[in-house]
């Protein structure tokens, strides 16, 4: 039985990677974890995963210039070289960063490295200081690994010219498909429920609330399209949720556009939707067009890296610029057209499958084999 390390925030672990830690325990690893707690849901995952694997405390901050990291790169050494490790799986900028740092030794002694990039911060219209920053610190890190796995086709030809011994695509984390599908009982329960008529077209966006996922376009492209039978419910919370309340209630949008906060029914919303809409600005493979996909939505995103990864332009949905004009104008065509919704939320539905979770639990776990 091989032995893994696998290495990441609270976050990334409870949200994404629980089932690859099940699916590898039980195909050959014995798995420990290392995380950072930056979501405070530490001991929830401890919860989780208690009696599969143990959950170690890591002192990292996402801030890549606080020097409490120094605490955390000495807590991953004392980890790393504490006991001996087959494998050791890294994830996301800071931790990727210091886990292999720290793995260093151990390398030279055979411990195989695998960091998984969700997205690297150097992107296609990326600011120029994410370019100086991120940029040659991933280069020269990818020295210190083994492998490098991609979620995106923009990263993946990035990680092609960088040093590690290969480099895969994968695709994505994965979606439990089987939670998403369209029922028309559902939906008609959560229409009324949610006391929308029959002649409201429902929009729906999942996200945090932060700059970076720029819930501001959609809320003034809902603005722009003079139709009160319009409405958005926007799921999530951030840090921006009174910036956002504040713009619904400037643009005298509080009946349309609804702040919903944290949920758990995504599936049933989704259900009630007419149509999904995604206007961030950096993503690596969203998982909340995934699921909007699955559930046979028509989609209007931005054109970014990760949105067009998983919707074809003119197929299942619409990519646009990122603009509240733009945005506007491909929610009218959608909202007017009723049966271009249908035929792209079918598409999206068969699209959807190649990314259903257990694609990317086997694929992971064979990558991780075959080291």
């Amino acid at each position: 039985m091989k032995r893994l390390l696998l290495t990441c925030t609270d976050l990334m672990a409870i949200q994404f990677l629980v089932p690859h830690v099940k699916y590898l325990s039980e195909h050959g690893f014995s798995v420990e974890l290392a995380c950072s707690e930056v979501g405070g849901r530490l001991q929830e995952l401890r919860t989780v995963l208690s009696g599969i694997a143990p959950v170690h405390t890591v002192r990292l901050v996402r801030n890549p210039f606080s020097l409490r990291n120094r605490k955390g790169l000495s807590d991953l050494k004392k980890i790393i070289n504490g006991r001996s490790w087959d494998v050791i799986w890294t994830n996301e900028p800071v931790m990727g960063v210091m886990t292999r740092v720290a793995a260093k030794t151990v390398r030279k002694k055979g411990t195989k490295v695998v960091y998984m990039v969700h997205g690297f911060h150097f992107y296609k219209g990326a600011p120029l200081t994410n370019w100086l920053l991120y940029y040659p610190v991933e280069k020269y890190c990818s020295r210190l690994c083994d492998m490098i796995i991609t979620i995106n086709e923009e990263d993946y030809q990035r990680a092609k010219g960088f040093h590690a011994k290969r480099t895969e695509k994968i695709p994505g984390v994965g979606v439990n498909l089987d939670c998403f599908a369209p029922n028309n009982d559902v939906r008609k329960q959560w229409r009324e429920k949610l006391e929308l008529s029959p002649n409201d077209t429902l929009l729906l966006t999942v996200g945090e609330l932060t700059p970076r996922k720029n819930q501001h376009v959609m809320i003034k492209a809902v603005k722009l399209l003079q139709n009160s039978n319009v409405k958005l419910f926007v799921c999530g919370c951030g840090k921006l949720e009174l910036q956002l309340k504040n713009t619904v209630k400037m643009l005298k949008l509080e009946e349309q556009v609804k702040l919903l906060g944290y949920r758990k029914d995504i599936p049933q919303l989704c259900c009630a939707a007419d149509a999904f809409v995604f206007t961030s600005i950096q993503e690596g493979l969203p998982r909340a067009l995934l699921e909007a996909m699955a559930d046979g939505k028509a989609i209007v995103c931005s054109n970014i890296r990760g949105n067009v990864d998983l919707v074809k332009d003119g197929k299942g949905g619409l990519v646009v610029r990122n603009d509240a004009e733009s945005v506007a104008a491909a929610l009218k065509e959608l909202i007017e057209n009723q049966r271009l919704r249908e035929e792209m939320g079918a598409y999206n539905m068969k699209a959807a499958e190649m990314f259903r979770e257990e694609n990317s639990l086997k694929k992971v776990c064979i990558l991780l084999q075959d080291l």
